[in-house]
């Protein structure tokens, strides 16, 4: 059973779908009927979801924020596709069962998929969860093991070759995330100019390519409630693609808060990463070495890219709040979480070693 924190509620004020239009989409697309119940997910920041119940059939439904700008980090189709693809060779993803981009449905696109259920971990852990530190570390052990199962598949025996373009990937992403930082700012942030530029001139050269999740992390995994240490599935996909595996692994460091991390780091924590039990960031780097069999090189480029492509997402959504495209008061406080997260990308900048 999910945990309270990820109970469905109200759908937040703005963000409410048109339930006529849902309950004629669900008739004639899956032939779905019955009374018709739309709640939203409180958890997440980017795309929104809400749970569909449908008769006796719950789906969940994933659709962009209302008022984005920023189409490629909302692409419902790259998601569905990608879902799609990795469900016969990566049991841990949802089951998916319609993609509409017709956006007099909904007002964006959308798509469907079976509801996974189970335990998320959010910033702390529930009320009513045990979490001892041999299951904490058993978790850890998991999560990388995940991830390497992840980087290691055929992408190509997939169907996913053409997902991405690996050549050039880095280059690209520090070039594309630093564009988008501009685009959305809302003022001065001299960390976020120096960690944009040091990046641009220390680009590590990739190490093969493989697929991608790019957003990998405590919130984003399905965990067995009787089991916690064991991963059921793998959720928001709308940022894989194709590249240099570290790339990914190096956004997974950076929202891994650990013990010996400032007090401002660890109030913006993403996950409960400090449990009694968890890994170190040293500790995921040697874990996914052993693991995959990967040199692990340059970790200051990796995790401050990582930080800053964090600290860019961040603004972009303080940014439509600022601009009052979103009226969630989760996201009043944003702009001061970029400051941190650029501190922390700036702190480490030329320090390989974590």
């Amino acid at each position: 059973m999910a945990a309270e924190a990820d109970a469905p509620g109200p759908p937040r004020p703005g963000e409410e779908l048109s339930e006529d239009r849902l309950a004629e989409y669900l008739r004639r697309a899956l032939a779905l009927g019955g009374p018709l119940r739309v709640q939203q997910f409180p958890g997440g920041h980017s795309n929104l979801t809400y749970l569909v119940t449908a008769g006796a059939r719950e789906l969940v439904l994933r659709r962009p924020p209302f008022g984005s700008t920023v189409k490629a980090a909302h692409d419902m189709g790259r998601e569905f596709k990608v879902l799609s693809a990795l469900a016969p060779v990566f049991p841990r993803v949802p089951r998916v069962v319609a993609f509409c981009e017709d956006a007099s449905v909904l007002g964006g696109p959308f798509y469907l998929m079976d509801r996974a259920r189970g335990l998320i971990l959010r910033s702390r852990a529930p009320k009513g969860v045990a979490l001892p530190p041999e299951t904490v570390a058993r978790l850890c052990a998991a999560f990388v093991e995940t991830l390497v199962e992840l980087h290691g598949l055929d992408y190509a025996a997939a169907g996913l070759a053409g997902f991405g373009n690996p050549e050039g990937y880095a280059s690209r992403q520090v070039a594309g995330w630093t564009k988008r930082y501009r685009d959305a700012q809302t003022g001065e942030v001299g960390e976020m100019e120096a960690v944009a530029s040091w990046l641009a001139g220390h680009v590590s050269p990739a190490q093969g390519a493989s697929l991608l999740h790019n957003d990998y992390k405590h919130d984003n995994l399905v965990l067995d409630p009787a089991r916690p240490d064991r991963i059921v599935a793998v959720l928001d996909w709308e940022m894989s693609t194709l590249g240099d595996p570290l790339m990914d692994f190096g956004t997974t460091l950076a929202y891994w808060v650990e013990e010996r991390d400032g007090d401002e780091l660890k109030a913006i924590a993403f996950g409960p990463t400090r449990l009694p039990g968890s890994y170190t960031r040293r500790q995921l780097v040697d874990r996914y070495a052993e693991r995959s069999g990967r040199a692990v090189h340059d970790l200051d480029f990796y995790y401050c890219f990582g930080l800053f492509k964090i600290a860019v997402v961040v603004q972009q959504i303080y940014y439509r709040f600022r601009q009052g495209l979103t009226r969630d008061p989760r996201f009043a406080v944003l702009g001061r979480a970029v400051n941190v997260l650029a501190r922390q990308a700036a702190l480490y900048l030329g320090r390989p070693e974590l």
